[in-house]
């Protein structure tokens, strides 16, 4: 049986990270095992407290100072067993209920990274100017990369452990994760398979982290990878 390894990032998420994790682990996905590794991101909203009582169904680690997603994820990339790595936020914002419709295209060897577009599926209105600038920057990308992607930035990224392999090291601590890890893949020559997911994006208010200064961050990123 094939197996996913289920990457969770978490920072100051105490009001959700009980409810991912429960969602993740309920996921039935026919014909793959599952494992789940929540990284803890040096949270202190009592989101480490909160996974105590999960620390014998999942593998927990927890990074004693805040970097960013990033480092987070390195962190998670170095502990997975799986053929198939998900990242899953962790503020409930991407459903796991798409797991099943991120991981079909993998049943073809041809396909090696997925991408869960929130532009192709049904979500949740969100800021215009927010849209504009995630548009953008992935109209960046395709100029840049000469590529037709619709959604660079999102959380839901699934990909062969090879994959990983090839774009090592991911330098990016932050939310520039995102830019450097499609740059590396598309230098790298890989395609990406994208399906249509859900999406109930949050408010700023809410405790959604990303600002335009992301947005600028990322667009170096594209830059930089692309002629460096």
């Amino acid at each position: 049986m094939k197996k996913v390894s289920v990457i969770i990032p978490v920072y100051n998420e105490v009001s959700t990270i009980n409810e991912v994790i429960q969602k993740v682990k309920e996921q039935i996905i026919p014909k793959w095992e599952k494992e789940i590794i929540v990284v803890d991101d040096g949270s202190t909203d009592g989101t480490k407290g909160a996974l105590e009582k999960w620390a014998k169904k999942v593998e927990i680690i927890l990074k004693p100072r805040n970097e960013g997603k990033g480092s987070a994820l390195s962190e998670g990339f170095a502990a997975v067993s799986g053929d198939i790595i998900l990242i899953q936020d962790a503020d409930l914002e991407y459903s796991p209920a798409d797991y099943p419709k991120l991981l079909e295209p993998f049943e073809h060897e041809q396909v090696q990274v997925v991408y869960g577009s929130r532009f192709l599926g049904g979500h949740l209105s969100t800021f215009f100017v927010y849209e504009l600038g995630n548009k953008f920057v992935t109209l960046m990308k395709d100029i840049l990369y000469n590529t037709n992607i619709t959604d660079m930035e999102t959380g839901a990224k699934v990909f062969r452990r090879a994959v990983l392999d090839d774009l090592l090291p991911l330098t990016a601590k932050r939310f520039d994760f995102e830019p450097e890890f499609t740059a590396k893949v598309l230098r790298s020559k890989y395609q990406i398979y994208e399906v249509p997911i859900s999406y109930y994006g949050r408010k700023f208010e809410d405790g959604k982290k990303l600002t335009w200064r992301d947005g600028i961050v990322a667009l170096w990123t594209l830059i930089k990878y692309r002629f460096s």
